[in-house]
Order: C-alpha cells, then sequence, then structure tokens
C-alpha cells in the first residue's frame, strides 16, 4: 500500500512544521508526488509553507481538520514522529472529525487506529486506516546472506534520531538514477513505507527478527538493481536506538555514509555527547567490520543537515566537517547528492 495519487491528502501536523517531530510530514511534503492540499499546524496556520520549511510546494496551512475540509481532502495523513510513536492527546478530535468527515486515515504511529472500535464504528463504505507499522509475515533470522549479491548496498547511519538519513537515501537514490544506474530506495521506516509503498517498518518488528527482516527485503531486490539505498533508522549513540545495528548485519552494506546535524554536539534524548566525526567514523565501521566477520564497509561521505544556517555558513560548515574527517561532505537536501554519490562509486 502507498498514498494514493489520485486522492487529495491533508498532513496533520500540530507543532511539527517548525518542531523535530514532524518529519514525517515534512517530508512527505517535499518528496510525495500524491496530491497534497493541506497542511494542519495551529501554531503555523496562514503562514507560507515555503518561507517556514524552504519547500518549494503551495500547499496552505490551517489551523484543523474542519478548516481543511474547504479544500476537499479524502485523507489524512498522521504527519508527526513524537517520542514513543503514540498518539498525542489533542490530536484524537482530530482524527475523529477526519472519519466523520468521510477521510480515510494514513497512520505512522505506532498506536493501532484500525483495530479502535470507536473509529471503525464511524467508517463508512470506500473509507479505510492503514496502520503503516505492521511487523511483515514469514521472517526469520538474519544468515548474512546479502553479503553475497553483486550490487551496491549504501547504508545512511547517523549521529543521532531525525538528523536526515531517509532523505539524504531519497536523494541519492533520486541522482543515482539521473546517472542511469538501476537504482532503488529501501524503506525502513513509516515515512518511506508512505513514499514507496513497500519495505519494511523496522521498530515494528521483534528484535529477533529485525535483522533477519531487512535481509529479507535487500535479497529480495538485490539481484534487479545496480545499487541499493537503504534508508537508516536511529543511532548506535542514542541510548533509545535500537534499529541501526540490524540494519548493518541484514543489509551487509558496502558502503555508508554517516548522517549529522551541523553543530550539534549531544543526541536529542540530552545527556550523551556525539564524540568528533571522526572517531564515528570509525565507530561504524568497526561495528560493520564485526571483528572480521565481515568485509571492510567504509563510510564513504558526510551528509550534512545545514537545514538550520543560511547557504554561506552551510557551506562554512560542509568544509569544516571535510577538513576534520578528510572525507567529502555536502547537504544533499541543499545542494544534491552528487558529491556523495561519486564517493560511493569511487569506495
Amino acid at each position: 500500500m502507498r498514498l494514493a495519487l489520485n486522492q487529495r491528502v491533508a498532513i496533520l501536523l500540530h507543532e511539527g512544521i517548525q518542531g523535530r517531530q514532524g518529519k514525517t510530514g515534512l517530508a512527505l511534503l517535499r518528496y510525495s508526488e500524491a496530491s497534497i492540499v493541506a497542511a494542519i499546524d495551529r501554531e503555523c496556520a496562514g503562514k507560507s509553507l515555503l518561507e517556514l520549511t524552504g519547500i518549494k510546494r503551495d500547499v496552505p496551512i490551517v489551523s484543523s481538520v474542519a478548516e481543511s475540509l474547504e479544500y476537499k481532502p479524502q485523507v489524512l495523513v498522521i504527519g508527526i514522529a513524537p517520542k514513543g510513536g503514540t498518539v498525542p492527546d489533542d490530536y484524537w478530535h482530530e482524527i475523529k472529525d477526519a472519519v466523520m468527515a468521510g477521510m480515510s486515515i494514513v497512520n505512522g504511529l505506532h498506536t493501532p487506529l484500525s483495530t479502535m472500535t470507536e473509529l471503525k464504528a464511524l467508517l463508512k463504505p470506500g473509507q479505510v486506516i492503514w496502520d503503516v507499522r505492521k511487523e511483515p509475515p514469514n521472517l526469520g533470522v538474519a544468515s548474512g546472506m546479502a553479503r553475497t549479491l553483486p550490487c551496491r548496498r549504501v547504508l545512511t547511519v547517523g549521529t543521532d534520531m531525525a538528523v536526515g538519513k531517509m532523505s539524504t537515501s531519497l536523494e541519492l537514490n533520486w541522482a543515482s538514477r539521473l546517472r542511469g544506474l538501476r537504482s532503488k530506495f529501501l524503506a525502513t521506516g513509516q515515512t518511506g513505507l508512505m513514499l514507496e509503498g513497500d519495505g519494511v517498518a523496522l521498530d515494528a518488528v521483534r528484535v529477533d527478527y529485525a535483522a533477519g527482516a531487512v535481509e529479507q527485503m535487500v535479497l529480495r531486490y538485490g539481484k534487479n538493481y545496480d545499487i541499493l539505498h537503504i534508508e537508516g533508522q536511529g543511532s548506535l549513540l542514542h541510548p533509545g536506538s535500537t534499529a541501526t545495528l540490524p540494519l548493518i548485519r541484514g543489509s551487509q552494506p558496502t558502503q555508508m555514509i554517516l548522517v549529522h546535524c551541523a553543530g550539534q554536539t549531544e543526541v536529542s534524548s540530552g545527556g550523551v555527547f556525539i564524540p568528533p566525526l571522526s572517531e564515528v567514523v570509525q565507530l561504524y565501521e568497526a561495528v560493520a567490520r564485526a571483528g572480521g566477520a565481515f568485509a571492510t564497509v567504509p563510510v564513504a561521505a558526510i551528509a550534512l543537515n545545514t537545514r538550520h544556517l543560511d547557504e554561506s555558513a552551510a557551506k562554512d560548515a560542509i568544509a569544516s566537517v571535510e577538513a576534520e574527517t578528510h572525507l567529502p561532505c555536502t547537504d544533499p537536501v541543499r545542494f544534491g547528492a552528487a558529491k556523495l554519490l561519486d564517493a560511493v562509486l569511487k569506495a
């Protein structure tokens, strides 16, 4: 399943357009081909999406689901990714308003909505609730078989959660296709699944089968593409993150791209400091090698998230990272992913 391109979409984003928790909705606004007719954020209602985010899309920002009905949406996407993935209390009346107005719901949170009796009773023929975070069937444990594939497998890894790993993988996939490569983006989170219509919601998979779920997906596509861009999740540095190691084990990457937010010195949970990037590079390469069990896997380049900087400061930050790590660096959303792809193809 994926967002239908022939349906009108509203994105529920209260406190998300300018906050950290709005990454799902903002990514859909940036990358989805769906007809998005309204963004719902009471804090930013009436303001310009372009001026607030730099996203070049003419979508009005409204204060509520009720106000969005002017634009005749058929689907409501819950566009936030809060800590723990639960539905905020003040979202429930908006979700009910949407269902009562005849809208289908796309839910990327951990809280399942499709089984809730109260919501099911409100559904009319043709309305659906898609809970994106579901464990795939028929999973097993990983075997390391992905390392036998002939394709490049590029995994984005991060210094923290929500720093731009999915965006980097999407930009790399686009750049690869422009080069004439047979390229595939592999989604491992709820937003990627909404965009791609296929993949694994990794944080919905039992830990024993997480690496196996990634391996199953990579094996399904690896023989038919020149290069796979595997969406990273979490960070080895974050104490609440469990997804990065299964991604490394399951995908058996041939290269990694390290993603970092310019100027960030500690992880989002607070109290855990981010080491110098050169040390983070060594950490990821050592874990990917796994004490000699797998081939050497280089961090080929650094993707730097500079969204909070002006262009001059962004270029200075990129130059500083290149001087520190001696690796190619750019902001792929701002400046394109060509430099990162060059590094991958040379590694």
